[in-house]
């Protein structure tokens, strides 16, 4: 027979694991969002340093 306690903590690291796994989730999506914007930024940057040169 399986220890009820083992199976307890075996969930409860599941729901640990399942929460981090969301905020890595969230964090991925905001460092793409934020790399997308740099990359926009830089190409402004770009085209301005080029158009004063």
């Amino acid at each position: 027979m399986l220890d009820p306690e083992l199976l307890e903590r075996i969930t409860a690291r599941r729901a640990e694991l399942d929460e981090l796994e969301e905020q890595l989730a969230t964090q991925l999506v905001e460092v793409r969002a934020e790399r997308d914007e740099l990359a926009v930024a830089e190409s402004v940057l770009e085209r301005i340093a080029g158009q004063l040169a």
